[in-house]
């Protein structure tokens, strides 16, 4: 159900008319964020605009009822908004705000995830691989974003049959074969994967935790390209299909391979992605009020922010504060949690549909020499 289609005491013609006049008359043409706001005071939605008076004008004018924004605009009781001094810090504080306060509209979080798909770990203690088409459980972390959900599911559960990890719902209790029991009876597993060989079978006991932790890692390290182990399986049972000349099992795990070679591929391809994410960012106040900033982006995630250094102290603070952040760069990492997800998805879309933004970025070196001067 949408969000919108929740029970709402819609606001009446003199709070909606009087919204309208307000923002008419003192919303500005310049970036920030706004918020909806219901009867109690509860923030219900928050947006960012690059033109807070098109933007908020814009709820007002959309067709009743059809238009999700009309529909939005008619659920608030109040309406508030922020300047910002560019599009780029409207976007990063729309999400710290929606992160932070979890609005009831927000349906998905961020515009950034539609047609994307993440590979979640759970954070059990069987833990299990699962395809999201978000990246909001803090007690996991999340591999992507990949494009395609099918081959990325396919690739997901080839390499759980390959380890044996289970994909039961989380309510479903896990025993461990060196779990302590009260009771002697033996447990039956909750589906046919333990029988079929594709799951160590954690709800029934079947596996020591130990040996169930193992499996785990090898499917973090196929992950985070530290290991190609389950490409090694796939290729000895097709050597020893073809041996037998059983050329259709061999034909049915040549299909295995290619669906986690694309994955192992696509791993190592956002990983090299977002290792070019890394930079210093410069970005001019749209108002021209002198509020330039400069952002510090690691690995696709704004470490820092300051207002844009003008004197040589002012420079040498900030390219200090690069070199502490940047002292151990390494790679980009495979996995994140859900806020750094968010984030990096951010800088990856704003980028990609702004790519003349790439002229205002400058490496780490240059500022970070002068904090050795």
């Amino acid at each position: 159900m949408s969000a919108l289609a929740l029970q709402v005491t819609p606001t009446g013609p003199a709070v909606l008319a009087a919204l309208h006049r307000r923002v008419k008359a003192t919303a500005p043409k310049l970036p920030g964020v706004y918020e909806f706001l219901d009867p109690a005071g509860t923030v219900v939605y928050v947006g960012k605009a690059k033109s807070l008076r098109t933007r908020l004008l814009s709820y007002f004018t959309a067709p009743w009822p059809e238009s999700k924004s009309a529909r939005l605009v008619r659920c608030a009781s109040e309406l508030r908004w922020r300047v910002l001094p560019s599009e780029f810090a409207a976007l990063l504080e729309e999400l710290r705000l929606i992160q932070e306060l979890r609005p009831a509209y927000n349906v998905r979080g961020t515009r950034y995830r539609a047609s994307l798909a993440f590979i979640k770990v759970t954070g059990q203690r069987a833990a299990r691989l699962a395809v999201t088409e978000s990246a909001r459980d803090p007690g996991a972390l999340y591999y992507g974003p990949f494009r395609g959900r099918g081959p990325t599911l396919a690739a997901v559960r080839t390499l759980a049959d390959l380890l044996g990890l289970r994909d039961c719902a989380d309510k479903v209790p896990m025993v461990f074969a060196d779990q302590p029991s009260l009771f002697d009876a033996e447990l039956q597993p909750a589906c046919i994967r333990h029988e079929l060989g594709t799951c160590l079978g954690p709800c029934a006991a079947r596996v020591p935790a130990k040996r169930y932790v193992e499996a785990t890692r090898a499917a973090l390290d196929f992950l985070e390209g530290r290991s190609a182990h389950p490409l090694d399986r796939v290729l000895d049972v097709m050597a020893d299909a073809a041996a037998a000349e059983a050329y259709e099992r061999a034909a049915l795990w040549r299909t295995k391979l290619e669906e986690l070679t694309w994955l192992f591929a696509a791993v190592a391809r956002l990983r090299a992605a977002v290792d070019g994410l890394s930079f210093v960012y410069a970005v001019a106040d749209a108002a021209g009020n002198g509020d330039d900033r400069v952002y510090l982006v690691r690995h696709g995630v704004v470490r820092a922010e300051a207002v844009k250094p003008r004197t040589p102290i002012e420079r040498a603070a900030f390219a200090a504060t690069v070199q502490r952040e940047t002292q151990e760069l390494g790679p980009a990492p495979a996995a994140r949690g859900g806020r750094e997800m968010a984030q990096l998805l951010l800088v990856m879309s704003w980028f990609r549909n702004n790519p003349d933004e790439y002229e205002h970025t400058s490496p780490f070196a240059r500022w970070t020499a002068e904090a050795l001067c």
